[in-house]
């Protein structure tokens, strides 16, 4: 009985990871805070096995640190460090859209298609974590296509790095407009061969992300 209560209680992490993060994203749990398991266990109705868990899943996406006998805190990055990962993520994007030219096909010309449509869809209805979440697998998507398994493991590491401020600027619906629009353009590049322009598109798309995020950290509190 305590194995089948074990493994039930362990399917539960998925879950309690994403409301971990929808607090964290929400400013509920701030950076800097500290993850308290026997607190967060008693809030969520559940032993400390699933908490500690969901926990180590945030570890996998760069959301908290583990600090030696101290114990896991919710990650802090300075804006000159946000600044610096821009920098290589353009490089990275642009790199991979070049390279995603030669290996487009009509499955992943499709899927790239319904991915614009689901961010124009979740533009429209406001829904900032569902843009947030489609943007990502656009992104990922043109790095697969890369063909360049450490670019894309590269990318990947610095999006970790740059979830907590990059959340926030998705809330802004001019924001997601433009960025889809981008989005659009990059594909329609990939989609002509114009290895080049989707280059150049690509760099600047994610730039622009980064002189968004500025405007809206310059903003009085």
């Amino acid at each position: 009985m305590d194995s089948v209560k074990e493994k039930t209680e362990q399917g539960l992490s998925p879950a309690i990871a994403e409301e971990l993060k929808r607090l964290i994203y929400s400013g509920e749990i701030q950076p800097g805070d500290r993850l308290n398991e026997a607190a967060l266990a008693l809030r969520m109705g559940t032993s400390r096995g699933p908490i500690r868990e969901a926990i180590r899943m945030l570890a996998g996406l760069g959301l908290v640190t583990a600090v030696p006998n101290r114990g896991v805190f919710v990650r802090q990055i300075s804006v000159r460090e946000m600044l610096e990962i821009y920098e290589l993520r353009a490089l990275i994007f642009g790199f991979a859209a070049e390279r995603a030219c030669e290996h487009l096909d009509d499955a992943h010309r499709a899927e790239m298609e319904q991915l614009l449509g689901q961010m124009d869809a979740a533009c429209e209805a406001g829904e900032s974590t569902a843009y947030y979440e489609h943007n990502l697998r656009f992104h990922a998507l043109i790095l697969q296509l890369s063909g360049n398994q450490r670019a894309h493991q590269a990318y990947d590491d610095h999006v970790k790095e740059l979830h907590l401020f990059r959340r926030r600027y998705f809330n802004a619906p001019g924001n997601m407009r433009r960025s889809n629009a981008e989005h659009r353009a990059i594909f329609e590049a990939i989609a002509k061969g114009a290895a080049s322009r989707a280059r150049t598109l690509a760099e600047r798309h994610v730039l622009s992300g980064r002189d968004r995020l500025l405007t809206l950290l310059d903003r009085p509190a």
